[in-house]
């Protein structure tokens, strides 16, 4: 005969491990997405021309202070009355 607490405890047991591997799995997936997304910094010359130019004319008087690329994005750090923000681009890779 099997008592009620006993099975209270294998339910319980049963829950904490699925809820385990559930948090392992998301915990894995947001890591590895992350990682997958990681800017990198770059040269102004390893930017194509149209790319630059574009930034240029959103940057509407401000300064190009790096820029940054993710795949085939990239991003333009524009800086302009103490102030900076990104703009971004896909480019020809």
């Amino acid at each position: 005969m099997t008592g009620i607490g006993q099975n209270n405890t294998t339910v319980k047991t049963t829950n904490l491990l699925i809820t385990a591997i559930v948090s392992g799995g998301l915990a894995f997936g947001v890591a590895a997405q992350a990682k997958e997304h990681e800017e990198e910094n770059i040269n102004t010359s390893d930017v194509p021309a149209e790319v630059q130019k574009a930034a240029e004319t959103e940057a509407h008087g401000g300064k190009i202070v790096r820029w940054e690329k993710e795949g085939a994005n990239y991003e333009a750090v524009i800086e302009k009355k103490g102030k900076k923000w990104g703009v971004q681009r896909v480019g020809k890779c």
